[in-house]
């Protein structure tokens, strides 16, 4: 496959060249399909999500301004096209009442940095997609997107308190699943000897 430069690729998505959409969409595959896992229930829906967001850049492109990176613009798309799903009326309906059932506890679990390093990123990818929707969502978009509580409250029109509750349980599920996880490997290290 040719090597385009950035100003070529995107000439040619706005000529609809399918050749250069091809090779754009197999280049940022990987690095965008880990994105929408962190935000889908499953990675079928991961890769439905990259396919609608890639099809949002390839009619859109014309909107990209040759300010800022191309990858970032890219990057934009896909998260928001992750929230837009996120806040179809059925998926909002079960974050609300998933939220209402999870009891608020206060844990003070440590984990240690050997039972993460022992986690492969699939694994790790399984635990967030457990995650209630809207905890997931939250923890994604501070976590890995960078977003402030403010910017998460007007991207969710949730309060940014409930932000704050959302990342501290994201974070505490993902404690004990990680916990869980290194207690079952000590568990099979142990039967293997």
């Amino acid at each position: 496959m040719p090597a385009y430069s950035e100003q070529e690729i995107i000439a040619g998505c706005r000529q609809k060249d399918r050749a250069i959409q091809e090779h754009l969409y197999k280049t940022y595959y990987s690095v965008f399909l880990k994105v929408c896992a962190r935000y889908a229930k499953d990675m079928q829906d991961a890769e439905q999500l990259l396919n609608d967001g890639f099809l949002k850049v390839f009619t859109q492109i014309d909107n990209f301004k040759n300010t800022g990176s191309f990858e970032g613009w890219i990057r934009r798309i896909v998260i928001n096209t992750c929230l837009d799903y996120l806040r179809s009326s059925s998926l909002k309906e079960e974050m609300v009442m998933h939220v209402k059932a999870i009891p608020a506890e206060e844990s003070n679990l440590a984990v240690s940095n050997e039972g993460i390093e022992r986690i492969e990123f699939k694994d790790m990818v399984k635990m967030i997609q457990s995650l209630p929707a809207m905890t997931r969502t939250v923890f994604n978009l501070s976590v890995f997107d960078g977003y402030n509580h403010k910017e998460i409250s007007t991207q969710l029109s949730i309060s940014e308190g409930t932000s704050h509750w959302h990342l501290h349980q994201a974070r505490n599920l993902l404690q004990k699943k990680i916990m869980k996880s290194e207690q079952n490997n000590v568990v099979y290290e142990t039967k293997r000897i």
